[in-house]
Order: C-alpha cells, then structure tokens, then sequence
C-alpha cells in the first residue's frame, strides 16, 4: 500500500478562530449570537489548533499524509471587508506553512484566499506558492453569493491552472435561514452547496475553458454526481444551456472532477465509484469530526486491493505531486 493520505483534514488558528465566532454558519452568520461549545466539541476544536496534537491524532488512525486545510464553516473570513479578510487569510496561511515547514513529509498546507477582492485573492496566490510553498488552495463553494463558476472569478482560475495548483472546495454553510432549523445547513446543506458549486462551475465554461484544473470536492461532491439523467435530459429540450460546454452535456464533467470519499454510506461510495471510477477518488475524514478510522471505513467496502490502494493514498499523492 503507498502512503495514506487524508486529503480532509481541518485546522484551526485561534486569533482567526475567535475574530469568525460570531460570523458563522453557527451563529446563523451574524444573526443569532453563539455560546461556548460543548466540552467534548470543544476539546476535538482545540486539537486541531496545534500540528503536534494533529500529528498524535495521524498515527492514531495510521494516517502518513494530510491535507490541512482551514475550517471555511469555523473560519470562512468573507463576512469581513476586503482589507480583514486578506489580514485573517495571511494568517491562517502562515499557521499552516509552519505546520507545513515543520512537517514537511507529513503536513501539506492549503491557503484560503480573500475571494471577494480579486486583486487581493491573486496577491495572496502568488505569496502562498511563491514564497511559501503552497500548492493547494481551499475554496468555499461561494461568495458573496457569487458561486465560483461566475465570470467574476475568472482570472482567479486563469492563475490556478497556469500555476498547477488543486483546488480542495468545501462550502462553509448555508445563508438560507430555514437550513438554521435542526442544524439542516450540516445534513442537507453542505451537499446541496456542493452541487451547486459544480453545476456552478461546468455551466459558467469554468471546466471547458480550464481544462487541466484540479478540483477536489469535499463530501463527494454533494448531491451532484447523482443526478445526471435529469440534468443530461434538460440539454436536449434547452439547448442553450450547455453554450458554455463546448458541445457536451453536464455529466460528460464529472471526471473531470476528483472527489474525497466523506460520504457516510457504502452505497453512495460505491455509486460515485461507479460513476467517475476508483482513479477520481481520494480519502477525506473530516478531521477532527468525521470518520474516526477512514482507512477501516473503507477498507470495510471490500474494494480490490489495487482500488483500495488508489483511494486510501495513490490518487491523492499523483493529485499532489507527492512521492508515494
């Protein structure tokens, strides 16, 4: 077996953690004040603040590589102006390319990027690959509203595919208050914002126009890959809304796309499988929620060794560039 990777881990940087509290998915983005959280979520939270607890946390669950990657749920920053949202950016940046730096055959870092400001989101690209090494951007789903296929970020993903970096997506919640109701933004939301986000990002040409993109969707990619028959049916009765497909139909994209394999349910897995194939796949837990033993969950499915293999580690380190 190549080396384990686990391409959904989450960490913290406190200072960026307390200035998001109230601005958050939990606190319904501003509107309903948060309290403490409850001793056992916040002793998980506060394993995730430290690279020395994370690593612990790694050999616990025979993980050799991760992905660390903000919370954009517990740290997305948009709620900010411009200028805060670049200052919150560069710090939990640097936080994770000391892990990185620290770790360096262990920790792989992520930046997340003041998207509002495109000038400031590329300032902050090229000072994260440039002078700190990083090669994995983590999006949110949207923002502002403004879902990320949109022609206002189009030069963002000009630089990405120019620089050959991945792109991880994780949504960072729901706006829509009713998902506030039996906490349905985690549940139903995540993965409808998932959906859209790919739907987002096929239609708007963002798949055509930069073919050699790297994006990896957290939980599966959502709802999305599920339910193509209706959105391949819709093509021929509407043709003008495959215009930015270059002739395609929506499913035609979906390996285009890799996946992480957070999706709670062996049947679904084994549908995504069927659907992009093993090659598109990679482990994600949701550190430090999730999936306890990522690598029993799935070793559980009784995939074929080579499968198991590719999903657990190889695709993630061909994905990353990395030595397996």
């Amino acid at each position: 077996m190549s080396r384990v990777v686990d391409f959904h881990v989450h960490m913290l940087e406190p200072t960026v953690f307390q200035a998001c509290a109230q601005k958050t998915v939990f606190s319904g983005f501003g509107a309903n004040p948060v309290t403490e959280p409850r001793p056992g979520a916040k002793a998980l939270l506060e394993r995730s603040m430290h690279a020395e607890t994370v690593l612990e946390d790694m050999d616990t669950r025979h993980v050799d590589v991760s992905v660390l990657s903000s919370s954009t749920v517990l740290q997305g920053t948009s709620w900010a102006d411009p200028q805060t949202d670049a200052l919150l950016c560069e710090k939990s940046n640097n936080q994770l390319a000391r892990c990185q730096n620290q770790s360096p055959n262990r920790l792989v870092a992520s930046m997340v990027l003041p998207m509002q400001s495109i000038e400031l989101a590329l300032k902050e690209l090229h000072r994260c690959a440039n002078d700190l090494d990083i090669r994995v951007i983590n999006l949110s789903t949207q923002y502002k509203g403004l879902y990320v296929g949109d022609p206002f970020f189009h030069d963002f993903w000009q630089a990405v595919e120019k620089n050959n970096l991945t792109v991880w997506i994780h949504p960072e919640g729901v706006q829509d208050p009713w998902f506030q109701r039996y906490a349905l933004w985690n549940s139903l939301g995540q993965s409808i914002e998932e959906t859209k986000c790919m739907a987002s990002l096929i239609y708007e040409g963002v798949m055509t126009r930069c073919p050699n993109l790297k994006i990896v969707m957290a939980h599966g990619g959502g709802y999305f890959p599920h339910y193509m028959g209706r959105l391949d049916r819709n093509t021929l009765n509407r043709p003008d809304t495959v215009k930015n497909m270059d002739g395609q139909t929506p499913s035609h994209f979906l390996k285009n796309f890799y996946y992480d394999a957070c999706v709670y349910d062996p049947q679904v897995l084994n549908v995504l499988i069927e659907r992009v194939g093993v090659d598109r796949l990679v482990m994600g837990s949701d550190y430090p929620v999730g999936e306890k033993d990522p690598v029993a969950w799935l070793s559980s499915m009784q995939l074929e060794k080579n499968a198991l293999d590719a999903i657990v580690g190889g695709n993630a380190l061909k994905i990353l560039e990395l030595e397996s």
